[in-house]
Parts: C-alpha cells; structure tokens; sequence
C-alpha cells in the first residue's frame, strides 16, 4: 500500500502524537471534543462506548467530535466488561473520563485501579464542577458552569446574557484545559515513568479563560457593570452593526490607528467628537449605526477587506466555509461528506493530515480487541460483553 495507508486504503493517523494510545470512556461534549483533538495530532484514540442506546443525540456516522477514532463498545455493568477495558487501559498511554465524581470508581476503573495497572497512565478526568467542592456531585451543563465563573456573556444593563452556545465552557474551559494537562501530564511521564490523575473542571478553565479581566479589574480598567467596558460593547468602535440587507458587520478598531482608519474609510473623519470623551460614545455609535445600515454586507466587506480597521462580517456556520481568507487556508474542509473544521493547530513537520470519517459504534470491536491481544473475541461477542455493529445478532443496541 502507499505510504500512509493501511491496507484498506484508509488514511492512517500521522502528527505529533502519533505513538500515543488513549482510552476514551464515550461521554458528551468536552470528553469528545479532546479525543477530538489528540486524535487530530495523530494519537491512536479508542473510544469506549456503552451498552445500549448512544449517549449523543447526533448520527454517529456525522459527528465530527468522533473523527478519527476507533470505536468498541462494551457493557461495563459486568465484571468481564470492566475486565476488557483494565486490558486495554494496561497498554495506554492516557485515558479520558468525564463521570460525575465517583463513578469511575464504583465501575472499577477509577485512577487507583488503573495505574495498579498501568502505574504510568495519565489519568484525564473532565466534570463540569471538579473532583472536589460542594457542588461536585451535582448534574449542571455548560450555561451554568460559565455563569458562576462571571464569564457568561455579559450585554448591556437590561438585557438578559448571551449563551455563547457550549464553545466557551464545555469546549473552551472544558476540552481544551484537559488536553492541555494531559499533554503536560505526557511529558512528566516521559521523564519520570509515573502517570498522574489531571483533574480539569469547566468552572477551573472557564475562570482561567478570565485572567486578563482580573487583570483589568484590579488596573481600574474594567468593570462589573455589565455592558460599560470597552470589550463588551459599551465602545462603539468595539461592536456589530446591522448592515441594509438585515446582517451585520463586527468593528474591533481598539487602537488609535485603527480607529482613524475606520472613520476615514466610513467618511466620518473629523465629523464625530473625540473617542476619549466617554460622553460622546452615544453619539459615535449613533454615527456608526447609520453609515453601516446604509449599505449591504457585502458592500462593507469588500471596503474593509484590504483594510486596518478591524471590520469583518458577522457569517453563519455555512457561509464561513466560503470566506476567501478562510477557503484559502482550508481552514474548512470536507470529510465523509460533511463539512468541518480541519484540524488545528498546524505543525510544519509532524503535520495531522486529513481526518477519517466518524464509523458508527463498535465498527471497530474486534480488531481493538485483536490488537490487544485478547484471545476471547467470540466467546466475548456472544456473550453479550462487547458488541460490534457488523453482525446482525450482536449489536451496540443490546
């Protein structure tokens, strides 16, 4: 076969962490999005998926949070089941969870048992609260996590916050703070041959995410005061503005250059009072809002687009994958029909390549288990312990 390929002529994974083997217990959200990620940078990803119905309301086959993976399913409500899985986190490098505090454990693969197994395992564990606090058991989901932390989307005095759908805590503050503490927890292990348990909490990395407005705060350059910051929409040269055919532009001209270059562009030069008097941000933005609903989208797009004045469009999903920059940089593209998000970030020598198409749930049980070494295949599969989705008498449903 090429080279590159296996011998089915699938893409096999290359990038920086091609070599590593990770466990992935399935769950929603973050836990996919950071198998998402390593397997993206070439590590062999194993996701581990219940018995019965699948946990995600999205057609495994279309998931973009489950490229790139191989997929067994196995009924961990049985001790033959946990006893697959301890053989397989044995010979891992890494294994990924996101139970509420204590489940893992009552199952049998909590962090002891498995680094009695493997005392090397980085042990990545993703709850919206964390491993401790009052609140630790408790169920909540990405809108609250954000909240407590004061990161939710703050708008103006009257008006209700934004959610930012899940990007800024389950993926944001979730799977992007445990990944980043797998990776470190990878390379200490590296060095001293003992893995670790990496405790990441939505609330830990969606308080992270806030730094530069504590920052701000304790500088007299913030405030609590919802929609009365310069990065929140209170300044009128740091916000979106509806265009004639009823979308919008987003202006981020922070700098003083910038700004100039914005009101010259616009015809606004010397036609709005000075942006440092704060009383006179109404009447900026009054200035502004008319120029930008006097035209289309389009029309301001292509004024701006060899531009310094920070103006872009607002884009939906589908119409991002058709911006010049973007289409450019294939920072779209196209796997097993879907369109999705190429993976990031990139690397000059050890680059991800080409992602594979998500398969359905367990299209890989037997050759996990026939790579592992484990013998009982059959008797595990007739059984009921594992399943896999090519047989019509044993299925992931069971």
């Amino acid at each position: 076969m090429a080279e590159g390929f296996d011998e089915e002529g699938n893409a096999r994974p290359t990038g920086p962490l091609t070599g590593i083997t990770v466990v992935e217990l399935a769950g929603i959200g973050p836990i996919p999005h950071a198998g998402m990620l390593l397997a993206d940078m070439g590590a062999d990803v194993i996701c581990v998926e219940r018995a019965g119905p699948p946990i995600s309301w999205v057609t495994p086959t279309k998931d973009v949070l489950r490229r790139n993976r191989r997929s067994i399913v196995v009924d961990l409500r049985t001790p033959e089941g946990v006893g697959v899985v301890e053989k397989l986190v044995a010979r891992a490098d890494v294994l990924l969870e996101g139970h509420r505090p204590g489940v893992a454990e009552r199952l049998g693969i909590g962090p002891e048992r498995c680094h009695e197994l493997n005392p090397a395992l980085v042990y990545g564990r993703m709850t919206g609260w964390g491993q401790t606090g009052p609140l630790a058991a408790r169920a909540g989901h990405d809108i609250g996590y954000v909240a407590v932390t004061g990161a939710l989307t703050p708008g103006p005095e009257g008006t209700r916050p934004f959610p930012p759908a899940n990007l800024l805590g389950d993926f944001g503050g979730g799977a992007t703070y445990l990944v980043m503490g797998v990776l470190a927890a990878l390379w200490e292990a590296g060095r001293s041959g003992r893995g670790q348990v990496v405790d990441a909490s939505i609330v830990d990395g969606a308080a992270s995410l806030t730094s530069i407005l504590h920052g701000l705060m304790a500088s007299d350059l913030w405030t609590d005061v919802r929609g009365a910051n310069r990065l929140d929409g209170a300044a009128p040269w740091y916000d979106t503005y509806a265009t004639s055919d009823g979308k919008f532009v987003a202006v981020g001209a922070l700098e003083p250059k910038f700004y100039a270059e914005l009101l010259q562009v616009l015809g606004l030069e010397g036609k709005v009072p000075d942006r440092a008097d704060v009383s006179a941000w109404p009447e900026i933005r009054t200035a502004l809002t008319e120029v930008f609903a006097g035209q289309t989208q389009s029309h301001w797009t292509e004024l701006f687009m060899d531009s310094d004045a920070c103006v872009a469009p607002v884009l939906s999903l589908t119409e991002a994958r058709e911006h010049p920059h973007l289409r450019e940089r294939e920072v779209f593209i196209e796997v097993g029909g879907v369109s999705q998000p190429a993976p990031a970030p990139r690397f000059s020598r050890t680059p991800s390549g080409t992602p594979r198409a998500p398969q359905d749930r367990g299209a890989h049980t037997r050759e996990i288990l026939e790579t592992f070494g484990i013998a009982e295949v059959d008797e595990l599969l007739r059984d009921g312990i594992v399943f896999e989705t090519s047989t019509e008498t044993n299925s992931p449903e069971g």
